[in-house]
């Protein structure tokens, strides 16, 4: 029983989610049940008058006044009004019947849309470093897999309600029908039900398996999508085959058990329900029960014994889907995720420049500050470059001016304001940043290039891809704009990967140009097509840029060299390789590396 209150707390959320909805099922339910109800209790005077014509002598305050209204009417008129009484009891049930039914299907896909879409707006508002700290392939599993079970879970939570309804209106029609063989009858369900819990109990501890097991599936299947190349590139893919097929048969193997398990349910319930029927049978033999009330008690318990084994079959089932929901919820609770709230304040143009000061910066998943006592000042309208050895920090500054993480310590200063203060929607749609790793969506080239502004005309979208240099290799594909370039962008090179980047950065219109290393790693030509266009993109703008080939950063208004986390100098070009300090040995080792 304590488990059982604990499940239900656990489901409890999601019977919030519509109330209403679950009310009006119950009360169609128990309106089903009890038309039901009495269209079997119509059996025993319609029987009687078949058998003698007369009516029937029978201590029960239902079939007495029954009775007493018949007894106005011929035999053969009985008989007809039965039967018309009957049909209509049977098809008001199978009526309300299809409606509560159809409410049910409806409401199950109404929670798992509200389910999935609060699921999807929780991960898109926690901070990064949520997803720092956790597996993608859990994540996919709960927004598809586990959101989907909660919904059943509430679906079969609503027909457990159901079932209870059917089962106590049909035992209150028992007992004014025989109470001694209601008696029996009711001895012989708790029997039932006392097997069936103690088989449910080990139904839910294999759930949790079986749930574990999908979990690592997904995990296991994400990695070898996005890292198909590798497997390739290091021939793995037997490695990779044998590591999913000892997983999916993990999996294979728990959901076995788990079924196997609740499947014993049904064969137990129904063996001792025929065992119950054959003792009503003796009973009523020997304690003279008249045919018509011992058929009809029969067919009502006929129409009862499949509601307590779906009874039992549909707690199981949310005993064992009752892991999901907790999951579910879990993600859902806001007070132990890490969140970068927004400010109030909406930006509209940088007119000073962007400030650091002695800023400290930990990632949660790390000992070492990635970030320490950083104090620098980035200058509208100029070229800033950051420059360093890998683990320097040149990202974590750009994840900081992003603010997709809040720092640890210190204050960054926009203009005047605190980069809190700032509504995040308007900051971070005056930034573009152009990156070696571009996303490509799976889409359409004009889709892909819109992004930013999917509102913006054709007329703007060809001028942003002329500017990108990207214009005339779109005009030679397929379908143009409306080609679809495939998963991340597979049907195009990464220099066309790139121009399309660049021209859904010109599209934006940018405040802030971010630039991190977007012209490493491709050929000659397509870096020189890229450069021109970052070059115009560049014009008039405040550019941060991250610097692996120090060759590119000549023109740079000012470089800061960062090394452990630290500012070791920062100036122009001409000033820090005079200094032939930190940044004059970057540049050495580069170009050597360049000349090799």
């Amino acid at each position: 029983m304590v488990n059982l209150i604990k499940i239900l707390k656990t489901i409890f959320p999601l019977i919030q989610l519509y109330p209403w909805g679950i009310l009006a099922i119950v009360i169609l339910g128990i309106l089903a049940s009890l038309a039901e109800g009495i269209g079997i209790s119509l059996l025993i005077p319609f029987l009687q008058n078949l058998q003698s014509g007369n009516s029937l002598v029978i201590n029960n305050p239902i079939i007495q006044n029954i009775d007493q209204y018949l007894i106005n009417f011929q035999p053969q008129q009985r008989v007809l009004l039965l039967t018309s009484s009957i049909l209509v009891a049977i098809l008001i049930k199978a009526v309300l019947s299809y409606i509560y039914t159809a409410l049910c299907s409806w409401l199950q896909n109404s929670t798992l849309h509200r389910l999935r879409t609060a699921v999807y707006k929780q991960l898109i508002a926690v901070s990064q470093s949520f997803w720092d700290t956790n597996k993608s392939g859990e994540l996919l599993n709960l927004i598809t897999q586990e959101t989907y079970y909660s919904s059943q879970a509430l679906s079969f939570l609503i027909w457990v309600i159901i079932n209870l309804s059917m089962i106590g209106i049909f035992g209150l029609l028992l007992l004014l029908i025989s109470w001694r063989l209601t008696l029996l009858v009711a001895l012989g369900f708790l029997l039932i039900s006392v097997l069936i819990r103690t088989l449910t109990s080990k139904t839910q501890a294999l759930g949790r398996k079986y749930q574990q097991a999908n979990i690592y599936l997904s995990n296991l299947t994400l990695e070898t999508f996005t890292g198909i190349k590798t497997i390739r590139a290091f021939g793995k893919e037997s490695y990779e085959e044998q590591r999913y097929y000892q997983a999916s048969e993990k999996s294979r193997d728990s959901g076995i058990n788990s079924a196997m398990q609740s499947v014993m349910i049904e064969p137990v319930s129904e063996g001792l329900s025929v065992a119950i029927l054959m003792c009503v049978m003796l009973i009523a033999f020997y304690t003279q029960v008249t045919l018509p009330v011992l058929i009809t008690f029969i067919f009502m318990l006929y129409r009862l014994q499949p509601q307590v084994q779906k009874l039992n079959s549909n707690l199981t089932q949310v005993i064992a889907l009752s892991n999901y929901v907790k999951s579910v919820f879990l993600l859902l609770e806001r007070e132990d995720k890490p969140y970068v709230i927004s400010g109030n304040v909406n930006f509209h143009e940088l007119r000073k420049g962007i400030t650091f000061d002695a800023v400290n910066f930990l990632y949660p998943s790390q000992n070492k500050p990635a970030l320490e006592n950083i104090s620098l000042f980035i200058p509208k309208g100029k070229t800033t470059a950051l420059v360093g050895y890998s683990g320097a920090g040149k990202s974590t500054i750009i994840n900081l001016i992003f603010r997709l993480y809040d720092v640890t310590s210190g204050e960054i200063y926009i203009d005047n304001y605190l980069i809190k203060e700032l509504d995040l929607a308007t900051w971070r749609s005056n930034m573009a940043l152009v990156s070696q790793d571009v996303h490509i969506f799976s889409s359409t080239v004009r889709e892909n290039i819109a992004y930013g502004r999917p509102d913006a005309t054709e007329t703007e979208i060809i001028a942003a891809a002329k500017q990108a240099h990207a214009h005339e290799f779109i005009c030679e594909l397929a379908q143009g704009y409306d080609t679809f370039v495939g998963d991340r962008g597979i049907k195009l090179s990464g220099g066309q990967r790139q121009r399309i980047s660049i021209a859904r950065a010109i599209l934006c219109n940018p405040e802030i140009l971010i630039l991190d290393e977007a012209t490493n790693a491709l050929d000659n030509i397509s870096e020189k097509l890229i450069q021109d266009a970052i070059n115009l993109l560049s014009q008039n703008r405040t550019v941060i840029v991250i610097a692996h080939r120090l060759s590119t950063i000549k023109d740079a208004d000012q470089i800061i060299v960062l090394k452990q986390g630290k500012v070791e100098e920062q100036g122009s070009f001409s000033d820090l390789m005079e200094r032939k300090a930190v940044f004059h040995k970057l540049y050495q080792l580069d170009y050597q590396k360049t000349q090799n």
